[in-house]
């Protein structure tokens, strides 16, 4: 070990709490970066995991314009000789027992060998094609089945979409990997009829898996021969598109908490730097004797960066064990807000990913190195007599102060400017954004010169002497004080305007419910996605609760998937009137020819967030593929939703009846009338449905309050993100005020033995 190295150590080892503050800043940065990485890979991870596994060998598949086919065109592509192909009816069950919730899969055993092999096996060998072609019968995961305590033969209580089920377990599937293991952890194989029973669709199908030739030739032949065995308002898809179309679903988020998880980083960034110009700063008289010595420029810049990057290599490591901990909570939080917001994922455990390990660490140790490169520099390039000089440095940063507040308001204007250019692109928002807080940053230092004299005669009059010191030590001082208050700057400035932005929301996402939410009573069946119910209500139930007296008016809601020109789409389709006309607020477009012209024509009326996101207004025709082939409806409106960050597509009952074969009922809204009680209304349906089907019968006021707990929920994950940026910002200004004790100590002593009582000297630092 050099002279240096050992000067180095020496001071790493005398100075410990400095030291593990600012790894325990790094490591809280790096935590959070990873945690979400991690939680946002592990839910990714289980849906594609189960998507493969539903999909298997398949190269295209079957589907219609809404969530289902009729199972005809199946038969159509057989005599067509479209082979191999295989019907699949899909959804999703939860069991009773431990209330999970599974993947169900219908499949025909005779045409899926080709498409997924492994699940014909289980526990004994092959299947029993006669028992499992049985209806009510299933086969579940080996390792599943154990962790629940089940075996064959068992039977097992499954609910779905409000009407329980008994299914018995005919096999164990056996993975052969731990990646199949994981894919099948939350899945239920059953055959097609058992599948149209569960999900009520006798008759149809949610597609049909096919297997190209990978001969890009007879591939082409044979996806020819496909799309002309399909009849109007049956499309061909790839495989894959699912899954993309799931990816654009959730970007958006994912982005808005990586994004939001960096800011602990940036803030773990300042401290870092303060840190490390403390650490020259406390040293300049031995690096200046090392520089008179002979020690070199380029030594003195090694031994800096190297102090940083054992910093940075201990802080990132603490972080990557910190971030598998945090995810493991995280996961579940995120999981659930998936759930709410877009498509069911049941995530079991977490995924480790390598990559975001490694990201995680270089992010760290990056970080560090360019927080550090300023003071190594400071270090390297002033003259020795100037090194050995410690005011130096203050007088330089006081001097420099106005051109770097200078250059703050050009960045943070340069960042007003782009979020006034920028409407469309969240990169550019972001970017925005970052260019404000580095803005505020920048102007910190001249800022508490500024505050620091201007309140220092009014802390004169106040405590007298020590006010005036340690308003003055604050600029004095100003290298430590003023990275120290720029970091917690940027992370209140963040916090309150996230804080805000939530509030805000929240008040408008309230007052929207209150205008949207005028019906008395709300039913639909149970839905495990909050945010979009695609359950139906059974018939009888429907005609039953449309019969309980007391009833002034009723409207039905349908809600699908359908796929327009710009992509898949959710469609909505109510019974326009003045009880259903009055709760939709225009942005743009006359209510009342638009409401004659979804009445009368084939018109749409559109959400802000779908008009924002595919660019579509009033004016504008959207293609919406139906059960008559593809159509052109005309944009009428566009109308404020907040219910859906996608958008959504709104058609009166009698249009989507005329182009869609579906008479389903999502949801029902009741109008109780002048003699009958909501509380009343609400038991007398209760009690007419009893025993049919599980519905959730709620009253205005109920619904309003569950859709504000699953808002809150939303943003579970932004709280805590928000706490833990202040918490690193906390631990920087303790450790500035730490560095700034140390330093101070012979001071504090001149203090002392002039007179100043312990009091007054804990008085003087608080201040």
């Amino acid at each position: 070990m050099t002279l240096l190295q050992r000067s180095s150590y020496r001071y790493l080892t005398q100075h410990p709490w400095l030291m593990g503050l600012s790894v325990l800043g790094v490591a809280i940065g790096v935590a959070v970066v990873v945690s979400i990485d991690l939680a946002n890979t592990s839910a990714s991870r289980a849906f594609e995991l189960s998507a493969e596994t539903v999909t298997g060998a398949a190269t295209h598949q079957v589907v219609g314009t809404g969530e289902t086919l009729d199972d005809d065109v199946y038969r159509r592509l057989r005599e067509a000789g479209v082979r191999p192909s295989a019907p699949i009816v899909e959804g999703y069950a939860t069991l009773q027992r431990g209330d999970r919730t599974f993947q169900v899969i219908g499949i025909d055993p005779l045409a899926d060998a080709a498409f997924r092999p492994y699940l014909g096996t289980g526990t004994s060998g092959d299947l029993d094609l006669g028992a499992f072609m049985t209806q009510d019968v299933a086969l579940m995961s080996a390792p599943t089945a154990r962790e629940l305590s089940l075996s064959s033969g068992d039977t097992l209580q499954v609910d779905v979409e409000g009407s329980t089920y008994s299914v018995s377990l005919l096999g164990l599937i056996e993975p052969r990997n731990e990646r199949t293991r994981r894919s099948v952890a939350n899945l239920l194989v059953v055959d097609v009829s058992t599948a149209q029973r569960l999900f009520d669709q006798s008759g149809r199908l949610s597609r049909i898996d096919l297997l190209a030739p990978s001969d890009e030739g007879t591939q082409t032949a044979y996806l020819d021969r496909v799309r002309q065995a399909l009849p109007e308002g049956v499309q061909l898809r790839r495989s894959d598109t699912r899954t993309e179309t799931v990816a654009q679903m959730t970007k958006a988020f994912d982005l808005n908490l990586t994004a939001l998880s960096l800011l602990a980083l940036i803030v773990g960034a300042f401290l870092i730097y303060n840190t490390m110009t403390f650490s020259i700063v406390q040293r300049r008289g031995l690096l200046g004797r090392l520089r008179a010595l002979g020690v070199t420029r380029a030594q003195v810049f090694r031994l800096v960066l190297g102090e940083a990057a054992v910093l940075g290599v201990v802080g990132s490591g603490l972080g990557l064990l910190l971030g598998i901990v945090l995810a493991s909570g995280l996961v579940q939080l995120l999981a659930q807000t998936i759930n709410d917001l877009y498509f069911v994922v049941e995530v079991s455990e977490l995924s480790i990913s390598t990559w975001t390990l490694a990201k995680g660490g270089l992010l760290g140790l990056g970080t560090t190195l360019l927080a550090a490169l300023p003071p190594a520099r400071e270090a390297t390039n002033a003259p020795v007599s100037t090194v050995l000089r410690r005011s130096t440095q203050e007088t330089t940063l006081q001097r420099r102060a106005p051109w770097w507040a200078g250059l703050g308001l050009l960045v943070a204007g340069a960042g007003s400017l782009l979020l006034l250019v920028t409407q469309q692109s969240i990169w550019a928002g972001y970017g925005a954004l970052f260019c404000l807080l580095v803005g505020a940053a920048l102007v910190t230092p001249l800022a508490v010169m500024v505050l620091a004299n201007g309140v220092r005669p009014l802390l004169g009059r106040l405590t007298g002497v020590i006010g005036r010191m340690a308003a003055r030590g604050i600029v004095a001082n100003l290298s430590r004080t003023g990275v120290a208050i720029a970091a917690l700057t940027v992370a209140i400035a963040a916090t309150v305007g996230v804080g805000i932005m939530i509030d805000s929301f929240r008040g408008t996402v309230s007052d929207w419910l209150r205008q949207s939410l005028q019906a008395d009573v709300y039913v639909q069946p149970p839905s495990l996605v909050f945010r979009r119910s695609t359950a139906t209500l059974d018939s009888t139930v429907a005609a039953r609760l449309r019969g309980v007296e007391g009833i002034a008016a009723s409207y039905s809601v349908r809600r699908v998937t359908v796929q327009a020109d710009v992509g898949r789409t959710e469609l909505v389709a109510v019974e326009p009137g003045t009880n259903t006309e009055e709760i939709y607020q225009f942005k743009s477009g006359n209510p009342e020819t638009a409401w004659d012209a979804v009445r009368s024509s084939p018109s749409v009326l559109v959400s802000e967030p779908y008009s924002y996101r595919y660019d579509v207004g009033v004016g504008d025709t959207l293609r919406l593929q139906t059960d008559r082939g593809q159509r052109a409806f005309a944009v009428e409106g566009v109308y404020y939703d907040y219910g859906s960050d996608l958008g959504v597509v709104l058609m009166s009952r009698s249009t989507y009846e005329q182009y869609y074969d579906d008479q389903g009922v999502s949801g029902l809204a009741f109008t109780a009338d002048d003699t009958t009680s909501v509380d009343a209304l609400i038991a007398d349906m209760r009690a007419s449905v009893a025993g049919l089907q599980d519905v959730l019968i709620r009253s205005n006021k109920a619904l309003r309050e569950t859709s504000m707990q699953v808002f809150d929920r939303t943003f579970t994950i932004t709280t805590v993100l928000r706490l833990l940026a202040i918490a690193v910002a906390f631990i920087g200004v303790l450790t500035a005020l730490m560095a700034l004790a140390l330093e101070r100590r012979r001071e504090m002593g001149v203090l002392r033995a002039s007179g100043m009582t312990p009091p007054q000297v804990g008085g003087y630092l608080t201040l």
